[in-house]
């Protein structure tokens, strides 16, 4: 896996909720190591070499590596949550376009972070990975509930709604696994172009 400066340095403006300062850095040298080796082949010296802090540096901000990928997890979900409910529109044809604009041009934009948060969900103890799920669970209804509201308007003719929507996320979260940036197209334009082809298989 690779990773850019760049996103990184945004992550570290998106996740400024996380305090003090050197806990959020050792979140962003966790999200980064694990991207690059992944989790299982990552070590905490890895992650504190990456933060610039000595390896004894992470346990005064986190009990465990586990508990650094479950931070990425929740924060990574919960954003990609917001992007999603943040959509102004009302009508169900702009509301579904702007939504996986958004949310498509997400897991570009963040698309390494975001491999971390899709795909090293096994690595989750069970009480974290049920409190994860339960987001992804909230994100899914957000999706259907913009489908079947899109049906009932009479502009989305689908028989089934639930493979619908896990047409529309699937789709979406790809989009982590194989953008790569410096490729024929922006984040941005990703989400428009996975706009167009959700409302052409919606309608």
């Amino acid at each position: 896996m690779t990773s850019t400066r760049g996103e990184f340095d945004l992550l570290e403006q998106t996740w400024s909720e996380v305090t003090p300062d050197a806990a959020r850095r050792m979140l962003v040298a966790a999200a980064r190591a694990f991207a690059e080796k992944g989790y299982h082949a990552t070590t905490t010296r890895d992650i504190a070499a990456q933060a610039g802090m000595s390896p004894a540096a992470v346990y005064i901000h986190y009990r465990s590596k586990e508990e650094l990928l479950f931070q990425i997890s929740r924060i990574g979900h919960t954003t990609s949550l917001e992007v999603l409910t943040s959509v102004p529109e009302a009508d169900p044809v702009r509301r579904m376009t702007a939504a996986v604009a958004a949310f498509a041009g997400w897991h570009a934009k963040h698309h390494t972070t975001a491999r971390v948060v899709q795909y090293e969900l096994n690595a989750l103890t069970p009480e974290h990975r049920t409190e994860v799920v339960r987001l992804r669970r909230r994100i899914e209804a957000v999706v259907r509930e913009m489908v079947e509201a899109g049906v009932e308007a009479g502009e989305f003719k689908v028989p089934d709604v639930d493979g619908a929507t896990l047409a529309v996320l699937s789709l979406c979260i790809d989009v982590a696994r194989w953008y790569r940036p410096g490729g024929p197209r922006t984040p941005v334009e990703v989400g428009e172009l996975y706009a167009d082809l959700v409302l052409r298989m919606l309608t």
